[in-house]
């Protein structure tokens, strides 16, 4: 349950702040809390969908009937194909318009239109990008038939909603907006739809943020300390997604049963190509475009697992998921049925699961013959390319070649419209010309001898598989109405963006991976650095085929767990998929729980499934916490609090005293031991060290070289984040308690670290005052739920401005339990603080023997109105670990409903 409706007001952005006032008292109109006689309870309830009875929807051929359950959840009921998808435009228009408005406005580049001129900065690097441009180009030259007359459809639904709802009848949040902004939205297009797309491809596009990262660190580590920080992958202990299997030299198609050694191909070691003034403002521009799936370059990621009737008390497959997005209000999430009254050439449907308000279709979920389940694969998708240039195009293999150019004028609603022109290489659109700051090279960018003059210096561009017309729309479509393995298969053939762990399980008994997508073949480079641009041998040279992307169907074991671990021993497999996965921490504690349930024929359940997604355990906990309790701690007060790891079972529940200190240590040894030795761009935004300049080295008594240094990162992003890969950092230096990185420099009054435990102790210590001052003085009151609390903020107006604004939109806290890297993954970065920036945006455990006794949860509700009873109303079961019931046959939808609406032609 909520601990209370308060939290820390977030930062105001200051040209916001005068409209955000005003919109501010409209709302406590609307709202009704004052002069409430004209804007009143009516206003609020205006935009709440009609749920029963009957509506006309123009162009319909026969009725449709949308019944909800108790939950508002929507199962539809049609004909033809065309009627369903129609009827689920009009009926997601109902729950989520304002969501689906504000999400094209973002891939459109068009926020300005909507909230002003302080998005002007956001839509002028989101139409550098381009994502609406493309997504015309796949609607126009790449889409089926089929599926342009489904998004068509949906288009109509939502605009006959569109065409009798105005004001604050579609949403509170427009009648905010009218008295602001003289507003009315658009028309919806399939374009809109298939934009979406791109938008989740952005913020799943694999190592950009690592890339970056990587290179800013040069100013204060050397290489060898940079590669102490990005570990080899532990394949030996956290096992691959597809554990055997190589591709056949012959035929060049991947084999799971296949044993041939791999002779790498795509991408060989990276020149240490660097820009540190550039990427540190690049990284700035990353973090402030809307991130709808979670914090830039925060290791997004998901679990699914699939286990084989052999294993399981049903005697067929079980599968579950919950991809781990950020928590925001509403959910990302829209669960939905779409049915075929009767399956056949006229409607080829009968599917249920999870969509995206925007887009037709069912994104995850299951219909009547399989299920399938998706995490993020991490391929490297996207690099930076270094760009010499001038003012009338850039170098490119000795010769000056001129840029590919184009206008776009950004309308801004309290202003001027705004005009750019976007300048592309061969590689790309050059992101670096969307910030001022952008125009300085930075200074110590190593680059190797055959590199060009730096002159003024070098500009960046992005190549990104997701600038590329492709299919994806057509994957969805077919996904849905897939009846077998091969069907299955030919799906993911064209999901070729973003690239998806697949996992698969049909009421027949059988399961299986593949992992789709389009992946660069690099000519030299590995992906872990910008490339030269100039320099030819670093151009892609193709995509790795899809025969030969890496697959399993029924493996002996019996089980898939798929958790961002890397796909394939890298060294079992020709292609580079990429050097940046996660590093495994959730994928084993899965396999090892699968494996302690089925040991000696035991049978996983239903209940099992959910019961694992629910894990809590702390992999880093259980390898650390034996040092801390054996550390001579002399203190008493800092000794009570390091009592409390005794006996501790490594579990993270939200009323755990020990958890709590744990990750307040866990924090405090990264801080110390990492933290503050690195470049100010990689510290949290405000926070302030005395240090050397960098690429300044002397001897560390040297006080008169100290400079003082602030944070220039959002603390969401920042480092180190506390992910498994510091995880791996930490274990390989646990056992050589001199290591340099447990050595701290003497300060004025603090004399530094000389070792491990030296260090060990000092987190322990700041860890016992950091929580005292956040939780009191009291152990024995102390919670890891309190200090780990997870608010639900409506990304838009309750984002921004004063704490009775987010109150109309946003709900929480909530006091949680998990952690970063556990099943349970409540994600925090260690660096900006305690609060959650990650969850289990939904879960569904689908269970193939019985489809009715499926079970799902979404991490807030259906509706996306703020006074609607389904606004949040799955939030404190998703909280307790609890699922829904999931009905999917006529019968089961039909006993569970409570409102039933007719759409008549």
């Amino acid at each position: 349950m909520p601990a209370n409706k308060s939290g820390p007001a977030p930062k105001k952005k200051k040209g916001r702040r005068g409209r955000l006032v005003a919109i501010t008292v409209v709302l406590l109109l609307v709202a009704g809390v004052a002069f409430g006689a004209f804007w009143g309870v009516s206003t609020v309830r205006a935009s709440l969908p009609q749920t029963t009875g009957s509506l006309k929807l123009a162009g319909l051929t026969d009725p449709v009937e949308v019944k909800r359950d108790a939950n508002g959840i929507p199962q539809i009921y049609a004909d033809t194909d065309e009627d369903l998808f129609r009827a689920q435009g009009y009926v997601q228009a109902q729950d989520r318009f304002w969501e689906m408005d504000v999400r094209r406005h973002m891939t459109s580049g068009r926020l300005s239109e909507m909230f002003g001129k302080d998005q002007v900065r956001t839509d002028s690097f989101l139409r550098t990008l381009g994502w609406h441009e493309v997504a015309q180009k796949e609607y126009d030259t790449k889409l089926s038939p089929s599926t342009k007359k489904y998004l068509q459809a949906y288009s109509a639904g939502v605009n006959s909603y569109l065409k009798d709802h105005k004001g604050s009848a579609l949403s509170l949040e427009y009648a905010a907006l009218d008295f602001q902004n003289d507003y009315t939205p658009e028309k919806w297009t399939p374009v809109d739809s298939v934009a979406w797309l791109k938008a989740m491809a952005w913020d799943l596009r694999g190592n950009m943020q690592e890339e970056i990262d990587r290179s800013l660190m040069t100013s204060r580590f050397t290489e060898k300390q940079i590669a102490e920080l990005y570990p080899a992958y532990p394949y030996k202990r956290n096992k691959p997604i597809v554990q055997d299997g190589a591709v056949d030299p012959v035929t060049k198609k991947f084999d799971p049963k296949g044993s041939t050694p791999a002779t790498q191909n795509g991408g060989g070691t990276g020149a240490t190509q660097g820009l540190r003034s550039q990427l540190s403002s690049l990284s700035k521009s990353l973090d402030e475009i809307p991130a709808l799936l979670g914090p830039n370059g925060s290791g997004i990621g998901s679990n699914s697992w699939v286990v084989s009737g052999d294993h399981t008390t049903t005697g067929k497959p079980l599968l579950a998921n919950d991809p781990h997005l950020a928590p925001q209000m509403p959910s990302l999430w829209y669960q939905m049925g779409l049915h075929c009254r009767t399956v056949g050439p006229k409607c080829g449907y009968d599917v249920s699961g999870y969509t995206f308000s925007g887009m037709p279709g069912v994104v995850i979920g299951h219909n009547q013959d399989i299920s399938w389940g998706m995490t993020n694969l991490g391929a490297d998708v996207s690099d930076l390319y270094l760009e010499k240039i001038n003012a009338d195009g850039y170098l490119f293999d000795g010769r000056q070649r001129p840029f590919l150019t184009r206008k776009e004028t950004i309308k801004v609603a309290d202003g001027a419209s705004h005009e750019i022109t976007v300048r592309s290489t061969n590689n790309g659109p050059i992101v670096s010309d969307r910030n001022d700051e952008l125009a300085t090279v930075g200074k110590a960018a190593p680059v190797g001898n055959a590199a060009p003059d730096r002159g003024d210096g070098y500009a960046i561009s992005l190549r990104w598989t997701a600038l590329d017309a492709g299919k994806s729309m057509d994957a969805v479509f077919e996904l849905n109405r897939a009846k077998d393995w091969t069907d299955f298969r030919k799906a993911a053939a064209d999901f070729e963006v973003p690239s998806q762990n697949l996992i698969y399980a049909d009421t027949k008994g059988n399961i299986g991976y593949q992992a789709p997508g389009k992946i660069p073949v690099r000519g030299a480079g590995d992906g872990t650095y910008p490339a030269p641009g100039w320099d030819k041998k670093y151009l892609w040279t193709g995509y790795i085929p899809q025969k030969a992307l890496p697959w399993e169907y029924n493996p002996d074991r019996g089980y898939i767990v798929t958790a961002n671990q890397a796909v394939v021993d890298q060294d079992k497999y020709p292609y580079l998929l990429t050097k940046d996965w996660g590093y495994g921490a959730r994928s084993q504690r899965i396999n090892d729980l699968i494996q302690s349930k089925t040991k000696d024929g035991g049978k996983v359940s239903t209940d099992d499934m959910q019961s694992f997604q629910q894990d809590n355990s702390s992999e880093i906990a259980r390898l650390l916490t034996p040092y801390l309790t054996k550390i001579d701690i002399k203190d008493k007060y800092v000794r009570d609090a390091q009592q409390l790891l005794d006996g501790w079972d490594f579990t993270q529940e939200p009323d755990s005293a020990a958890a709590a200190y744990f990750n307040g240590v866990w924090r405090n040894l990264l801080k110390l031991a990492f933290g503050n030795k690195m470049p100010k761009e990689l510290r949290v935004e405000g926070q302030c060290l005395n240090v050397r300049p960098a690429n300044e080295t002397g001897p560390a008594d040297d006080r008169e070289k100290l400079v003082r240094e602030c944070g220039e990162r959002a603390r969401d992003t920042a480092q180190p984040d506390g992910g498994d890969r510091w995880y791996e950092v930490v274990r390989k230096i646990l056992d050589d308690p001199t290591n340099a990185w447990w050595k701290t420099e003497d300060r004025p009054g603090h004399p530094g670290d000389k070792n491990r435990d030296q260090l060990l102790a000092h987190a322990m210590k700041d860890a016992r005052y950091e929580l005292t001052a956040k939780l009191g003085k009291n152990i024995d009151n102390w919670s890891w739920g309190r200090l780990h609390q997870m608010f639900l903020n409506n990304q838009t107006l309750g984002t921004d401005g004063p704490g009775i604004l987010q109150g109309l939109f946003n709900r929480g806290p909530w006091n949680v339990g998990g952690g970063e890297a556990a099943v349970n993954a409540t994600g925090w970065n260690a660096a900006g603080g305690y609060g959650v920036t990650w969850v289990p945006s939904m879960r569904m455990v689908v269970n193939l023997a019985d489809l009715d006794k499926s079970r799902w949860i979404n991490l807030t509700g259906a509706s996306g109105h703020a006074y609607d009873a389904h606004y949040y109303d799955q939030t404190d079961k998703w909280a307790k670990g609890e699922l829904l019931p999931w009905a999917f046959g006529e019968d089961a939808v039909k006993k569970g409903a409570k409102d039933t609406l007719t759409l008549t032609p």
